[in-house]
């Protein structure tokens, strides 16, 4: 990713290539939200005295202008003026649209300022009594508004991508032996190490290495919290370091950044097609023959009604009207919205058409291990034997797993750290094959390990602990005893612990309408367990890494819709299977290629946001292609004469006024996704 530098004051807007930003708007290609703005003030600068020396405003309103040598000719001059520099841009757009044999908006645009100058011009030269001048002045001028507030609402919507570029700092401190050298982001390399002092954004992807602090991962996250970071944690480019320092060795830079691949997905996102964009195209294709067809019809008719001036002028107007604008801005917009609020809130959409299928599911398939569970080991249960202490078990359990690399060992030692037990400390420690760990502490031999520890040892089990660590075996935890001297001392049940969020994620899932299954390689009795303390509907028990696809296509039985949700490594084969492929927990991997929704968090609760913002951005798009199909089924035949007779007639004008005002009320209406509220309250 190259890095500029952000230059402090400067419009974000100004320059912005909307071609890049908004692939669906080929019109606006090679323009810019600066360009149309300066052409409106200039273009409304012009028109002002078009209209004001205009003899029918001057007429219909009562007044009468100075008068001087030529002053008659300002309307046709200043209007030329207006159609040059303001029209052109359209006539262009309408000549690329016909040489990739697609007429669409620009054509229609360009059909309309075309028929109204050489009216006009007709008029000037006294082949017609009507004065149009005023009138093609203002189509343009309005005509540009419109497409400078389209092309802003766009820029705006596409902002994900400028907030996340604006999160790199322009330089880094780069640390070499004892002294620190501020260095641009494009001297960095892997492996150099930087320093991030308090305040500051992380210039790059690393590993501390040194200090703590706590960081802001909110841009990159949507998580509210800080994280604290200490040695050996991972940092991302773009987050802030708060409460302390930190160096840092850099493990990517450029485009191998996680922030690099976040702007990434959500610009492919952003450009990439969705069937709701395919039938707006279709019905701004058909909308433009529909448009063609009744401006001929019009003139006609008129024409030979005798009414020649008006023949032109009422062709005219039906084309502006007909601009199918707000159709092409109602999908376009709201995808570009959606994807941002997505991104702000941790959601990745690679594939638009998965987060459109991702309103019509009936079933949502998650993975225990690391998605609904943390994958690691931790303590859930505790027993002494009567008369026994926990907190003298668990400081000699964890002096023995001390020096022990096992993983239950760790969640032992963990759960001592969590209770402040003071440190006792153990010697002589031994490695028991396939049955635990021992060491001697306080003069007692203590032995920690399975069943088959008590069975060699022919340690008596009181009843009680006896039937607490039966349940815990009937749930599938992992049991470990601590002997001292030959006598129990107590039992723990170590299991991988399930996530605070996921029972919500569930409870959410199933106000959604939407069934849970869990698919797992673990025991029958473990997932289970599993599945009765969360609210799991249906489980797949057993299953193979290999297998996953399999299993998520029996879900998919009776034409269900399953979106399958994993870690993207041992899961792609299913989440390609799936209807919807949701990745959980990506962290600084954003680059799964198996998904087609990211979710950046820990967090099985986004899964529910995803859906959620599938239904909402579904709603939005369908409500804005009914009002900009309904406007033009209305719009036309009032453009074309239809209520003359009965003394209401629609001047071009007023025509482009309404044609704008529809695609306002699109982009307004798309805004209002906005509201949605995707952040759920950290557990």
């Amino acid at each position: 990713m190259t890095h500029e530098p952000h230059g402090q004051g400067m419009d974000p807007h100004a320059g912005h290539d909307m071609s890049k930003a908004h692939g669906n708007h080929d019109r606006h290609a090679g323009h810019s939200v600066a360009m149309f703005r300066d052409k409106f003030w200039l273009s409304l600068a012009l028109t002002i005295p078009v209209v004001v020396w205009s003899a029918d405003v001057q007429h219909w309103l009562g007044y009468t202008v100075p008068s001087f040598p030529g002053s008659k000719f300002i309307p046709a001059i200043l209007g030329t003026a207006v159609f040059v520099y303001g029209g052109l841009v359209f006539v262009r757009g309408a000549w690329r649209e016909l040489a990739d044999r697609k007429p669409g908006m620009m054509t229609l645009i360009s059909l309309a300022i075309l028929v109204s100058f050489g009216t006009s011009l007709a008029a000037t030269l006294g082949f017609f009594e009507v004065e149009v001048w005023w009138e093609l002045a203002s189509l343009i001028t309005i005509m540009i508004l419109g497409h400078w507030l389209e092309m802003r609402a766009i820029s705006q919507a596409s902002g994900a991508l400028n907030a996340l570029a604006a999160l790199l700092p322009d330089t880094a401190e780069r640390v070499t032996g004892d002294q620190t050298q501020t260095v641009p982001l494009s001297a960095l390399q892997v492996g150099d190490i930087i320093l991030v002092r308090p305040g500051a954004r992380v210039a790059a992807d690393g590993i501390v290495v040194d200090g703590a602090a706590d960081v802001d991962e909110s841009m990159i996250t949507g998580e509210s919290r800080t994280v604290p970071k200490a040695s050996g944690a991972k940092v991302i480019a773009g987050t802030v370091a708060s409460g302390g320092s930190l160096r840092v060795r850099i493990t990517a830079v450029g485009e191998q950044t996680a922030l690099s691949g976040i702007m990434q997905l959500v610009a492919t996102a952003q450009a990439s097609g969705s069937r709701s964009q395919a039938l707006a195209d279709r019905a701004a294709a058909v909308l433009f023959y529909v448009a063609v067809a009744s401006g001929a019809i019009t003139f006609v008719y008129w024409w030979l009604a005798g009414d020649k001036e008006h023949a032109l002028i009422r062709t005219a107007t039906v084309l502006i009207i007909a601009c199918p604008h707000a159709l092409g801005l109602a999908i376009p917009l709201v995808i570009a919205i959606s994807t941002s609020i997505g991104a702000q809130n941790g959601l990745l959409v690679k594939d638009r058409l998965a987060l459109e299928r991702a309103r019509n599911l009936d079933t949502v398939i998650f993975d225990k291990t690391g998605t609904l569970t943390r994958g690691l080991p931790a303590l859930s249960g505790v027993v002494t034997v009567p008369g026994g202490s926990e907190s003298e078990l668990l400081a000699y359990a964890a002096a023995v797993e001390a020096n022990s690399e096992h993983p239950l060992g760790k969640a032992i030692i963990a759960e001592a750290k969590r209770r402040n037990l003071a440190t006792v400390q153990a010697a002589d420690f031994k490695s028991l094959a396939g049955r635990g760990a021992e060491a001697e502490i306080s003069g007692k031999r203590v032995s920690i390990g399975g069943p088959r520890l008590l069975v060699e040892g022919q340690v008596t089990v009181p009843a009680e602990v006896e039937r607490l660590t039966a349940q815990w075996a009937s749930e599938g935890k992992t049991v470990l005893h601590v002997v001292a001297d030959g006598k129990l001392m107590g039992a723990f049940a170590v299991e991988d612990e399930i996530r605070p969020e996921s029972k919500e994620a569930i409870e959410e899932l199933h106000r959604l309408g939407i069934r849970v299954a869990m698919i797992t390689g673990d025991s029958k009795a473990v997932a289970d367990s599993v599945a009765n303390r969360i609210g799991i509907d249906e489980v797949a028990a057993e299953v193979l890494p290999a297998d996953k696809a399999a299993a998520v296509k029996h879900f998919q039985g009776d034409g269900k819709k399953v979106a399958m949700v994993g870690d993207g490594v041992n899961d792609a084969p299913a989440l390609a299977t799936a209807d919807v492929g949701i990745a959980i927990g990506a962290g600084t991997d954003v680059a799964i290629e198996s998904a087609g929704i990211v979710l950046v968090r820990n967090d099985p609760r986004d899964v529910v946001g995803a859906i959620e913002l599938s239904r909402a951005t579904y709603r939005k798009m369908i409500q804005n292609l009914v009002w900009a199909t309904a406007y033009n089924l209305v719009a036309i035949p009032v453009a074309a004469g239809l209520f003359v007779h009965w003394g209401f007639d629609l001047p071009m004008s007023v025509g482009a006024i309404a044609m704008s005002l529809s695609t306002i009320i699109v982009a307004a209406n798309a805004q209002l996704l906005r509201r949605l509220n995707l952040q759920r309250v950290a557990l």
